[in-house]
């Protein structure tokens, strides 16, 4: 029989291999293109393909190569390093550049993929961490996109999170920038300010509500449903107009299944804490009524279908 450290360790590699098999959905470029296109003003105007076209080609030197498989449409993404000294790492999801634009600018940008946006589950405020990456992804351009005091050559940088666990009406983008507020005197003119940028999108967590009314939402959220991977691939084609490759087809199987696994487990695991904690209510109240030792025991074996070295271990641990 497994131990609990045992099945808890295959629980969490069953997710990290969801989490990683997300993090390669998103970075597929006709998904970023979609982000980009629905989240960021300059790229909404610009057709699909020609977003995907401009997404981190003339930086790539390396194609991701799989067994079989070449993915040409994938970027760099996942354990994404930017370390400063002396203020440690950070790991991207997925980072990459693009360019927009006759002049081709070039806008550095970030997408996180984020089970929570609730500062109950965080522990910290999201706009707060949003704020921390982007003044990372500004800070680190110092003698890579510029040199010395060269601060016109510094680019715009777009952090963009994906949330997944919004109530049923909670379903929402939101945008974080800096704006100019004039306190005395005249206006200036500062047509940068637009170079630091967040994106907070929250896909609903409840899997059988309408379509949002969004189509960036819609389209994401159909994309990471817990739904059987052939229909999520006739959905994400006829709906959205996206061509369902060999690799994006073999990582919908994997989450579909991956989903499946983690559900059966967590609720394995749910259920068997649900027992021990009767165990424990049941042991604590005999002896609090003055049931001895041996009686209990036969009643454990009894009640709860186990054995008598079972009954005395979780008599052992739960009358101290």
């Amino acid at each position: 029989m497994e131990t609990n450290i045992a099945q808890a360790i295959d629980i969490t590699c069953q997710r990290a291999r969801y989490d990683e098999n997300v993090k390669e959905l998103l970075a597929d470029k006709q998904i970023l293109a979609r982000i980009l296109k629905y989240t960021l003003d300059e790229f909404k105007d610009t057709d699909i393909q020609t977003i995907i076209s401009n997404i981190d080609e003339p930086e790539i030197s390396k194609v991701r190569v799989e067994p079989g498989h070449t993915n040409a449409d994938k970027i760099k993404k996942c354990s994404e390093e930017d370390n400063v000294p002396s203020e440690g790492k950070i790991y991207f999801d997925i980072r990459f550049s693009v360019y927009c634009g006759v002049q081709l600018i070039k806008i550095l940008i970030n997408i996180e993929a984020q089970k929570s946006s609730k500062v109950t589950k965080l522990g910290y405020h999201l706009d707060n961490r949003v704020v921390f990456y982007l003044g990372r992804m500004i800070s680190a351009q110092k003698e890579v996109e510029f040199t010395n005091s060269d601060y016109d050559s510094l680019k715009a940088v777009r952090s963009i999170w994906i949330c997944m666990d919004a109530g049923d009406d909670e379903d929402s983008i939101n945008r974080i920038s800096l704006t100019q507020e004039v306190l005395f005197g005249k206006k200036m003119n500062l047509p940068n300010i637009d170079k630091l940028q967040g994106v907070i999108i929250r896909l609903r967590s409840n899997e059988n509500l309408e379509k949002s009314k969004n189509i960036l939402i819609a389209m994401l959220e159909t994309l990471l449903k817990k739904e059987d991977s052939e229909m999520k691939k006739k959905k994400l084609s006829g709906e959205y107009g996206i061509e369902v490759s060999r690799d994006t087809e073999r990582r919908l199987n994997d989450m579909c299944n991956l989903s499946d696994v983690i559900l059966e487990n967590g609720l394995k695991e749910g259920i068997e804490q649900g027992i021990e904690q009767g165990i424990e209510a049941f042991i604590v109240d005999k002896i609090e009524d003055g049931v001895e030792k041996a009686t209990i025991i036969e009643k454990l074996v009894k009640r709860f279908k186990i054995t008598i070295e079972k009954a005395e271990e979780y008599y052992n641990r739960f009358s101290a």
